[in-house]
């Protein structure tokens, strides 16, 4: 299986920046009483609250609702929302916390069976059948020998495509804790990457 190069920041060639401020200003729009606002908020974030809180979540069956508790808080709690940092930045940090706190709900009640670890969740989160699918399984097996403040700064700035002072709010440390994590986290990969080339040059 040929595993993808690891990717690179979306903030680079790309229109994320106009995204979040499009975000950002529907949030706003939404505060003051827009429904159109927010049904554009929630379709717009939809898919990256879904993708951080598989790779957070340690229970495929509980992914789709924490995403959706996620965005219960954020509707319930945008009367605070001023806009000082972006709307997805704002919102990921719920779901942290969304997550946390479901993972201490679950810490007071008796375990009935052990559940998946986290790599279970993304893979069903992630559409099946499609190129680059097994790639991206690769990846997340790659992913999973991290430890979990680089994997989850990983995560945030290569793949949800935060920038790092968004993503060091979201995890709630410095930036420059945020970029050393990263910097950290790539190297690791990188040598895993390599480690997983030479077996097949060898049987080549």
């Amino acid at each position: 299986m040929t595993i993808p190069a690891l990717p690179t920041s979306r903030r680079k060639g790309d229109n994320t920046g106009a995204l979040d401020e499009s975000t950002t200003a529907w949030a706003l729009a939404a505060r003051g009483g827009d429904t159109d606002a927010v049904e554009h908020f929630v379709r717009a974030l939809h898919r990256d609250v879904h993708r951080y809180v598989a790779h957070l979540c340690a229970d495929p069956q509980a992914v789709d609702d924490l995403a959706q508790d996620t965005f219960l808080r954020a509707l319930g709690s945008l009367h605070r929302f001023e806009g000082r940092s972006s709307a997805r930045a704002w919102l990921l940090s719920i779901a942290r916390r969304a997550v946390i706190d479901s993972y201490r709900y679950a810490a007071a009640r008796p375990r009935l069976s052990d559940v998946p670890d986290w790599q279970a969740a993304v893979e069903l989160a992630q559409p099946q059948n499609l190129p680059g699918f097994d790639d991206g399984i690769a990846l997340l097996d790659l992913l999973a020998s991290l430890p979990d403040e680089r994997r989850d700064a990983f995560v945030l700035t290569q793949l949800v495509g935060l920038p790092y002072a968004e993503a060091a709010e979201v995890s709630d440390c410095p930036v420059g804790t945020v970029r050393s994590r990263v910097a950290r986290a790539r190297a690791t990969l990188m040598d895993l990457l390599d480690e997983t080339d030479k077996p097949a040059v060898a049987a080549a």
